[in-house]
């Protein structure tokens, strides 16, 4: 019998609850800090986060119900089909199994709304009426702009310059679901005018853009500040993708071997591989010798060539101090077309598991991302974006070397959304516009230089 290619679930089999690894951790997470190098207060944060949010942040419970208005936006797409990946698999000569997660069937064309629907819904609960966020490839702006409009609250994006400007209609679908959007640094806030005041010709940074957004947030009684990655809750969320992914893998009887997810800030890595690590706490031992690889680009390698140390989540130092790898929060990344992977920073819990050991990291240089995606796009279809390119970059690599070894191993990758907003890129790409960015040593060593000092 033929294995099947696509895995679905049924609408009812959409996940009741979201996974909270922090009650699966060794150690404890470590706690952000205020300015004083003291623990963050729920006080504090309760001015740019509603309650529920900060209760899911700081919650180490093991299980956190999904509210039901929720998951009624996730039926607009949820359950998201696993599938394998057959025609690669022979174009690559393999005795692997590959097979990813595909949520490019979103509204917004990625996995971000996962995590803004719940984050817009319990803000509208909290009596919230306007939303500030940052964005960089624009998928997290596209987002939180259609999660604002399912729930009428007006969203105001700052996006990115360079991406602002490499992605276009990426902005016309944030405009198309209500919300304004501005190239950061832009001349709204005092952080924007004094980035440009410096340097006119600023490209912009996820730090920077983060900065603008809670500076506008902190000002208003009547707006609050939503992330689209690296916080705790966010990585909650997005446990949805490993949890459905688990389900699907049980119904044809196989079990991963290697996960794979692209790493910016790490709420995609962390969404499907952090359901498979409560297998692995627990000890099944299918998750016995279970690899979970994150995936960078090598012009941005903050777990493969950070520093493990606390630091602001933005540029300005708006943001409590997280333990993290860190680039340093005032590193301004090369403008490379993976936008979304352009953070100076990575999820702490990424960073501790990785710390740790439990978690791997690998960095892959842009030209090879773009070679990935075009040959996974001939054989499967599906154009991704550039971000999901990085994943798929190491799928192939993995694959290639259960080719030598002759192993068929089962790989998991998570396609994190499609690249139709991100031609421009592709197009350069084909012209022979793209380059390798290599990674910034001097620039990175005199941003880690600015790293918070405290106690």
């Amino acid at each position: 019998m033929t294995e099947p290619t696509r895995i679905q679930l049924e609408e009812s089999e959409i996940p009741t609850h979201w996974y909270n690894v922090v009650a699966d951790m060794p150690n404890a997470p470590t706690p952000s800090l205020a300015p004083d190098g003291k623990p963050v207060s729920p006080e504090q944060m309760l001015a740019i986060f509603p309650g529920q949010i900060l209760e899911q942040e700081m919650s180490e419970e093991r299980w956190i119900p999904i509210p039901d208005e929720v998951r009624e936006i996730y039926k607009i797409w949820r359950p998201s089909p696993l599938m394998r990946a057959v025609r690669l698999e022979r174009a690559l000569g393999t005795p692997a199994k590959i097979f990813f997660k595909y949520e490019g069937v979103s509204p917004a064309g990625s996995h971000k709304p996962n995590s803004a629907v719940p984050q817009a819904f319990y803000n509208k609960q909290a009596g919230i009426k306007r939303l500030t966020t940052e964005t960089g490839a624009g998928q997290w702006g596209s987002s939180i702009s259609f999660a604002g409009q399912m729930f009428g609250l007006e969203v105001r994006v700052y996006m990115v310059k360079v991406s602002y400007h490499q992605k276009p209609y990426r902005r016309l679908m944030m405009q198309t679901w209500g919300a304004e959007v501005f190239a950061s640094p832009s001349e709204i806030t005092q952080t924007g005018r004094d980035a440009l005041a410096k340097d006119p010709d600023n490209q912009g940074s996820l730090g920077l853009a983060i900065s603008e957004a809670v500076e506008e947030a902190a000002g208003r009684a009547d707006t609050n500040y939503t992330l689209g990655s690296v916080l705790n809750h966010v990585l909650l969320h997005q446990s949805i993708i490993g949890l459905e992914a688990k389900k699907q893998f049980d119904k044809i009887g196989l079990y991963p071997d290697v996960i794979l997810g692209p790493c910016g800030g790490g709420s995609s890595f962390g969404g499907i591989a952090f359901p498979f690590l409560a297998d692995k706490a627990a000890g099944d031992k299918r998750a016995q010798n279970l690899r979970c690889v994150a995936v960078e680009p090598t012009s941005c390698p903050t777990l493969t060539k950070g520093q493990y140390a606390y630091d602001f989540g933005d540029a300005s130092g708006f943001t409590p101090m997280m333990k993290m790898y860190t680039l340093g929060h005032d590193f301004m990344p090369p403008g490379i077309h993976a936008g979304g992977l352009r953070y100076h920073g990575d999820s702490p819990l990424v960073s501790q598991l990785y710390h740790e050991g439990l978690l791997e990291a690998v960095a892959v240089p842009q030209l090879a991302t773009f070679e990935a995606g075009v040959m996974f796009a001939r054989n499967e279809g599906i154009i991704p974006a550039p971000e999901s390119c990085h994943a798929i970059r190491a799928a192939i690599d993995e694959a290639l070397k259960c080719k030598v070894s002759g192993e068929p191993r089962v790989i998991l990758f998570n396609l994190t959304g499609h690249g139709h907003f991100d031609m421009s890129s592709y197009d350069r790409y084909f012209s022979g516009q793209l380059e390798n960015y290599e990674y910034p040593a001097e620039a990175v060593a005199q941003s880690l230089a600015h790293l918070p000092k405290f106690g």
